[in-house]
């Protein structure tokens, strides 16, 4: 019998973000986050949204946002 993965969606609001160059910062740290399954960002509205497969802090994803050079809220 499989499992099916419980998926948990996060909305966050990333402020900085100028290009498609910064999205691609912000998505290579954050997948790096254990359980990310995907990242959705777009500088044009700040948004970032990030699906996992298992309990992820705001913390975590809020770190990965300050290493990539930016700054992020829960949304």
């Amino acid at each position: 019998m499989r499992r099916e993965k419980h998926m948990t969606t996060t909305e966050y609001k990333v402020t900085g973000m100028t290009c498609g160059h910064c999205e691609r910062h912000v998505t290579e740290e954050v997948t790096q986050v254990d359980g990310v399954e995907s990242v959705d960002v777009s500088h044009e509205t700040g948004r970032l949204i990030v699906t996992s497969s298992k309990d992820i802090t705001d913390a975590d994803i809020i770190a990965a946002v300050d290493e990539a050079g930016y700054e992020a809220v829960r949304a």
